[in-house]
């Protein structure tokens, strides 16, 4: 069973007291089954009830510890990789998760992978659950918030690699995206084929990439004296419904943009489907930030700034290996460039005036 850390208080011996799931259960008022349940991410334990349990494993800075329920640290392996990904639904997250694989199949190493929804509770518990199976080192797409509570389980030597992002609250080694310099060269080429009237549709305004993209976007935009003042700008966006909503809404003014970037294949998709019902698919330039597997396939073909996400993944894959064999240089940050590929939709020049 996976035990619990506790900063304070001390053992017979005089150092610091090791927790265990009683305490949680008695500080949440519920079994020391239940506790089990949340910590391994179970879905049989009622949402309230799941709350309570995390707020009582915080505020005894709850740090799963194997320790106690593993002699993995001692040498021993479970040959199992935890992959925590954003969401397997997703294109880009799917790939990374296929390239991981494909770097671990030759040692014999088993990934289980799940998603986060980029939520920073889910995240935790997605991370308890594979702790207490033992994993030999976890690869993860932060959510938002802080990642400080696996400090301690690096200390005790748990490999870790960010993919995507960034982690906040700790250092680990990372692999990701030059997302402002993609959205960059996304403004550029608008902006050369004399686009200033530009709708910008940004995904989650709470997470780095959205944040980067944006940035790049609105500098690159800056330098050609478009303030951002001057472009149509809609975040927040959390899929193709709520993109496609947005873009409809922009495009019913009455002087709707020449031009629209997009920051994250899913907003894609729903700008895409508002263009082609207003028929203005074929008169408005559109630039995505994440290529779609059927991009060559419109008509006209979608331009993208593509990522490398099986790059990404093998490299993630590389950074956890090294580690598992032993490296203790410090965290690595590798960022793989990105780059445009012209299709026809990003190409579209304005109406004439």
């Amino acid at each position: 069973m996976t035990s619990l850390s506790i900063r304070s208080g001390q053992s017979a011996s005089g150092g610091p007291r090791r927790a265990t799931m009683r305490d949680v259960a008695a500080l949440a008022g519920v079994g020391i089954k239940t506790v089990s349940r949340v910590v391994n991410g179970e879905r049989d334990v009622s949402e309230a009830t799941a709350a309570r349990v995390r707020r009582a494993a915080e505020e005894l800075d709850f740090v799963p510890d194997l320790r106690a329920g593993s002699l993995r640290r001692n040498g021993r392996r479970t040959d199992t990789i935890g992959l925590l990904v954003s969401s397997v639904e997703n294109p880009f997250p799917a790939a990374v998760h296929r390239a991981v694989e494909d770097e671990f199949r030759p040692r014999g190493l088993a990934v289980l992978a799940s998603s986060v929804d980029d939520d920073p509770e889910i995240e935790r518990a997605r991370v308890a659950t594979l702790l207490g199976r033992r994993v030999d080192g976890i690869i993860l797409a932060p959510a938002p918030g802080s990642q400080e509570y696996l400090h301690a389980e690096q200390e005790r030597g748990l490999p870790l690699v960010c993919v995507d992002r960034k982690p906040f609250g700790i250092e680990a080694d990372t692999v990701m995206s030059d997302n402002k310099a993609g959205a960059a060269v996304a403004a550029a080429h608008l902006i050369t084929h004399g686009h200033r009237r530009i709708a910008v549709f940004g995904h989650r305004k709470s997470l780095q990439t959205a944040q980067q993209r944006k940035a790049g976007f609105l500098e690159e935009a800056g330098s050609a004296g478009i303030a951002a003042a001057q472009l149509s700008i809609v975040e927040d966006l959390r899929g193709p419904e709520q993109a496609e909503a947005a873009a409809a809404s922009i495009f019913a003014s009455l002087v709707p943009p020449t031009a629209v970037f997009c920051s994250q294949n899913l907003v894609t998709v729903g700008v895409l489907r508002a263009l082609r019902k207003l028929n203005a698919h074929r008169t408005t330039a559109l630039v995505s930030f994440d290529d779609l597997d059927f991009g060559e396939l419109l008509e006209p073909g979608l331009t993208a700034v593509a990522q490398d996400p099986h790059a990404i993944g093998a490299l993630a894959a590389q950074r956890l290996l090294a580690r598992l064999d032993g490296e203790e240089a410090e965290p690595l940050t590798t960022i793989v460039p990105t780059r445009l590929i012209a299709r026809g939709s990003g190409e579209i020049p304005p109406p004439s005036t």
